[in-house]
């Protein structure tokens, strides 16, 4: 059979009728990974190198169709490079293997022994009772009474015409094994430890954790926050997990940018794939727009998700798996949404809910971080970390041996079985293009120094509480998108290489600026990491540099930082010349020495420096 169903096209290699006058390498045991969605499929990534290297082995991989979150398998598929088959096709060839990381769709249609891995951390929500008849828990119902099942622990999934379908279920700790005992014994005898590779990942590559927080754009004296939610109403980003209760995501996504200052706090969102694809990458974008437009990441839901948790210093999360291996690696966790209805009250998830603390509007949100962070105890999750897997590090190395067993095929023995390190991201700072209210006070001319402390404004104006300083400006991006601030901005910054053709070098943008807002008091040309180019009213062009720190690296504080510290100290009626040659910027306990290098001076039209309305009081941040 050529034709395919619902017009798609049958293979013909390297699986079909006529497939051993087509392919090159033959005689092949031909391995089939089952993709129900993009969250399975990472899974299922994660174990794909285990076949590398092996010429006896031929994989191709099929999506079931049966979730409702198809949008991305496409994309995916493509990006893995291997032969897709249509589902009809799929389940009409024999296969030496299958592996799935998640029930759903007709798996026991498959012709050939299946094995089947958790896309989580185990198994624990509960999920209402399948249609059994095309097997789509995916659609169940998203508020699932207390005695629904617990989805991959109960017959519901587990067996066909009363007989396990899986030829092996993996399970990462025994303490799953005993839950799959009592939940369904049918099914026990299927089940093998084996680890778990994603956690295995996480755990080699936490060395790795200063590397990844610079790929963040988070340096010395600055924390990381990973705001964190699984998909469905009773989530975090759902915001409906407390009946009449009112959503708290509104007012942790502005309390973010209000209340955390933007030098000693750095903001990214991870969120489950099936919100991404759900609901649509520009969907979920639209919804963050503000927080991000304040500095907030939104994490890409395939890539970076482990690293941006290995460097956190707190997460913001709820019941997903992603809020269980943050605690299991020693992370602080606060949860802003646990429905313990929804999950087995049995399983170490439902555990961690009854144990970390609470998320709650009422006072501050930096309060409530930095009271976690604080009182952590790197100890404190250790009985659960002890859950996440019984064999740390040997995923590899079972997994393989199953699935080769699996095969009747013996393990290669020229090379080990290895899963694939967490790639260094690439580097992403943060950005706010958002105008930004600059606080600054403690101006002292022995030696000269400044404190700053920055807000984006994107979700109003700081809290009442932490506004208190000497004098106050604006800061606006020339790329925002409120244009109309920049004709009121105290200083223009734009981020752009400093031979980007565009724009021109530094001091003629910046004289450009100048000349453009003819309120603006200063305009800063940000060219690198640790550095900028800003001219004043007057004229004068300087270079501010940051000073490496003792290792070498480049200091990661925003330049526009040490741009706004300059201003403050002109408008204080200070002269340029008492900067030279340092200037020391203080943001929150952090200290970085600026070079305050002049390059040129050209006049431009005299306009007296001014800064906006100033509240009075002494310079409120506190170190982290």
């Amino acid at each position: 059979m050529t034709g395919g169903v619902g017009g798609a096209a049958w293979l013909r290699v390297p699986v079909g009728e006529d497939a051993g006058r087509w392919a090159t390498r033959v005689g092949c045991r031909h391995v089939l990974l089952v993709v129900h969605n993009v969250t399975s499929a990472t899974r299922l990534l994660d174990v794909l190198p285990l076949f590398d290297g092996d010429l006896r082995v031929q994989l191709s991989a099929t999506c079931t169709g049966s979730s409702p979150f198809l949008a991305g398998v496409p994309e995916l598929l493509a990006r893995a490079g291997l032969p897709v088959l249509p589902w009809e096709q799929a389940k009409a060839t024999p296969f030496d293997l299958v592996v799935s990381a998640s029930y759903g769709g007709e798996l026991g249609s498959l012709q050939g022994r299946l094995a089947v891995l958790s896309h989580g951390v185990g198994y624990n929500k509960r999920l209402a009772t399948p249609d059994t008849g095309h097997r789509t828990p995916d659609t169940g119902h998203p508020s699932p009474a207390p005695s629904a099942p617990v989805f991959g622990m109960s017959p519901d999934w587990l067996l066909q015409d009363g007989r396990p379908l899986a030829a092996a279920t993996v399970l990462s700790h025994p303490e799953q094994l005993d839950r799959l005992r009592s939940a369904c014994p049918e099914a026990a005898p299927t089940a093998v430890l084996a680890g778990d590779p994603c956690h295995d990942r996480i755990l080699a590559a936490l060395p790795q954790r200063d590397r990844f927080r610079r790929a963040l754009g988070v340096g010395p004296g600055r924390r990381l926050i990973v705001v964190s939610s699984t998909w469905a109403p009773r989530s975090l980003f759902g915001g409906a997990w407390e009946p009449e209760a009112d959503d708290l995501l509104p007012w942790l996504l502005s309390r973010l940018s209000t209340e955390l200052p933007a030098d000693e706090y750095r903001t990214v969102a991870v969120l489950h794939p099936n919100i991404w694809y759900g609901h649509g990458p520009g969907q979920v974008r639209a919804w963050l727009d503000n927080a991000r437009r304040a500095g907030l990441d939104a994490i890409p839901p395939l890539d970076g998700w482990r690293q941006a948790l290995i460097a956190a210093d707190c997460v913001l999360g709820d019941h997903s798996s992603v809020t269980y291996y943050a605690a299991s690696i020693g992370v602080p966790v606060l949860l802003g949404a646990f429905p313990q209805q929804d999950l087995d009250p049995h399983s170490p998830v439902a555990a961690l809910g009854r144990t970390a603390p609470r998320l709650v509007r009422r006072g501050s949100l930096r309060a409530q971080i930095d009271r976690v962070v604080a009182e952590h105890d790197p100890g404190r999750y250790k009985e659960l970390a002890e859950q996440t897997s019984s064999a740390p590090g040997e995923s590899a190395a079972l997994l393989r041996h199953l699935f080769y067993g699996l095969m009747d095929l013996p393990e290669p023995a020229a090379h080990p079985a290895l899963l694939d390190p967490l790639p260094l991201p690439p580097y992403l700072p943060d950005r706010r293009t958002a105008p930004v209210r600059v606080l600054t006070g403690g101006i002292d001319a022995r030696p000269p120094q400044v404190c700053v402390v920055r807000y984006a404004a994107a979700g109003g104006e700081p809290a009442p509480d932490v506004v208190r300083c000497d004098s106050a400006h604006t800061v606006v991006d020339e790329e925002t998108r409120e244009t109309g601030r920049l004709g009121v901005a105290d200083v223009v910054v734009r981020y752009a290489a400093e031979d980007d053709p565009r724009l021109g070098p530094p001091a003629v943008w910046t004289a450009e600026a100048l000349d453009r807002h003819p309120y603006c008091g200063l305009a800063a040309y940000v060219d690198g990491p640790d550095r900028c180019v800003v001219r004043t009213r007057e004229g004068d062009l300087v270079r501010l540099s940051a000073a490496a720190a003792a290792d070498g690296r480049a200091d990661l504080c925003d330049p526009a930082a040490y741009a706004s510290a300059l201003y403050a100290w002109l408008v204080s009626g200070r002269s340029l010349a008492a900067a030279v040659p340092v200037l020391t910027v203080r943001t929150g306990a952090t200290a970085h020495r600026v070079t305050v290098e002049p390059l040129a001076s050209a006049p431009l039209s005299p306009a007296p420096l001014s800064s906006g309305p100033l509240p009075s009081g002494p310079l409120s941040s506190g170190a982290p």
